[in-house]
């Protein structure tokens, strides 16, 4: 396929019907660019450890992991939630099978 005007503005089409579909989903832009920042700062920290600019380097990774577990600590909940459970069960089936 060779990218010309008619093609990249098709593309350009699908790619906002796409955020659209994302944003009726509950997974907008500015989810996904939250998402997105971290993982861009982690990215650039490995680069500038790459390049020998280790306290840059490690400095934006680590702001970049803190900022990703700000995120993601509803995930860490339900994991932990779940993991909570199961054990719960598998508890209670060893009770169950020792009386």
């Amino acid at each position: 396929m060779r990218l010309d005007r008619k093609n990249g503005f098709a593309l350009f089409l699908i790619g906002c019907g796409v955020l659209i579909l994302l944003d009726r989903l509950g997974l907008g832009l500015d989810n996904i660019l939250g998402f997105l920042f971290p993982f861009a700062l982690i990215f650039f920290g490995y680069i500038g450890i790459k390049n020998n600019r280790n306290l840059i380097g490690w400095g934006l990774i680590i702001f970049g992991i803190i900022i990703l577990v700000g995120k993601l600590t509803g995930l860490i909940g339900w994991l932990i939630a779940g993991g909570l459970i199961v054990y719960g069960i598998y508890m209670l089936k060893e009770y169950k099978a020792t009386n």
